[in-house]
């Protein structure tokens, strides 16, 4: 163990298929969809994250003294910063007009998912001091690879709290942001949820529902074997219409959503807006232990309110349904507060190689999170709940 207490050794993988689902999965746990060896796999299989497309996996694994896997991370050296959700295309711009190279880069992280969740996995068997080790040695393993490899970086994406301040400690640089979240305040039916808004809140969001509901539009929620190939030639359209239109290009090949539905369809969410029996609209969730992970949108003609009610009044619906304890519907969207959904930090780590450029972003970072400080206790102060709930 890297405690000292026995031997381990670090190993750097080229590819998520070069170690074992099992192996991989005892460190990453069942809680987090997007970091199991499935979800990993059908990203890098399908073409969709790996070396052709600038996701080069340098995945790290501590192997303890019998050769079994401890603690692992997704890892991958980056030569842009697409899909990431934690822009850096300023910081890049700095140091390239200054006559430095910023990319590659190492980035710990899930390709195209700003979710949070853990990235330094550790198996949850070992006690609280040798997972801190453990994760303390992926980290410094990541800026040994760094120095290795010459790059410019290393970054951490929407990283749980404690493994942000971890990294801290070890003298990475700590960055915040915000999205926005549901929280279950154990409600047992979507009303008891209306029930604890303000008055027109409440009312806005019933009208909404029901400006849907008139306009001929059914909701189906598919998960498990329900979901075809068929639902997924349906929905890949919807998302590349959505990616034509904001981002100009999809990150995901068709591939990825039948190799998802393949090998985690129990973990998928689908639901979709259909007019008479043809589909109009639909949403990708993910399904967690305690989360639900709204992930893409996407349709082919206009309804309104249909983004709301596929993507967010659902998504508590269900959430509701099955216990689950919070709702991330991805980033972005200061609309999303009137329907219940709060700002909350997310948060990433940085380690910046040159000393005179880490001090550069070293005091933007003091100016920034003082600026998200104040921006999420400002939106805070714009809550749909009524006062004391």
């Amino acid at each position: 163990m890297p405690d000292g207490s026995e031997a381990s050794v670090i190993r750097v993988l080229g590819s998520i298929t070069e170690i074992d689902a099992a192996h991989w999965d005892g460190c990453a746990g069942p809680d987090d969809p997007f970091v199991s060896h499935a979800f990993l796999s059908a990203l890098e299989g399908s073409g969709s994250a790996n070396a052709g497309t600038g996701w080069r996996g340098q995945h790290l694994v501590i192997e303890g003294e019998n050769g079994d896997i401890v603690a692992a991370c997704p890892l991958y050296l980056k030569n842009h910063s697409y899909g990431e959700f934690v822009f850096d295309w300023g910081w890049a711009d700095a140091y390239q007009r200054a006559g430095g190279q910023y990319y590659p880069k190492l980035l710990a992280a899930v390709p195209f998912t700003p979710a949070t969740g853990r990235r330094l996995l550790v198996r949850p068997d070992m006690a609280p001091e040798q997972r801190r080790s453990l994760q303390a040695a992926l980290l410094s393993a990541m800026m040994q690879l760094a120095e290795r490899l010459g790059v410019s970086s290393v970054h951490i994406n929407f990283l749980p709290e404690d493994e942000w301040h971890l990294a801290g400690d070890v003298g990475m640089l700590k960055r915040q942001d915000k999205q926005f979240h549901w929280l279950n305040d154990g409600y047992e039916t979507f009303d008891d949820f209306l029930d604890a808004l303000a008055s027109r809140k409440r009312k806005n969001i019933a009208k909404e529902r029901r400006q849907v509901e008139s306009s001929g539009v059914t909701i189906r929620r598919l998960t498990g074997a329900d979901i075809t190939e068929s639902h997924w030639d349906t929905f890949y359209g919807f998302y590349h219409n959505t990616s034509d239109r904001k981002w100009g290009e999809a990150y995901l090949s068709r591939e990825f959503f039948s190799m998802l539905g393949e090998r985690m369809a129990d973990r998928v969410l689908l639901v979709m807006a259909e007019e008479d029996g043809r589909a109009v609209g639909g949403a990708l969730n993910m399904i967690g232990n305690h989360t639900l992970f709204g992930r893409y949108w996407g349709c082919q003609e206009h309804f309104k309110f249909l983004h709301f009610e596929v993507c967010y009044y659902q998504a508590i619906e269900y959430a509701i349904e099955c216990g689950l304890r919070r709702v991330e519907a991805g980033a972005q969207g200061e609309h999303k507060i009137s329907r219940g959904y709060l700002p909350h930090p997310t948060y990433s780590a940085h380690w910046i190689a040159n000393p005179g450029f880490r001090d550069a972003v070293a005091n933007f970072l003091t100016h920034e999170t003082s600026a998200v400080d104040d921006e999420i206790a400002a939106l805070s102060g714009l809550t749909p709940f009524k006062r004391g709930s």
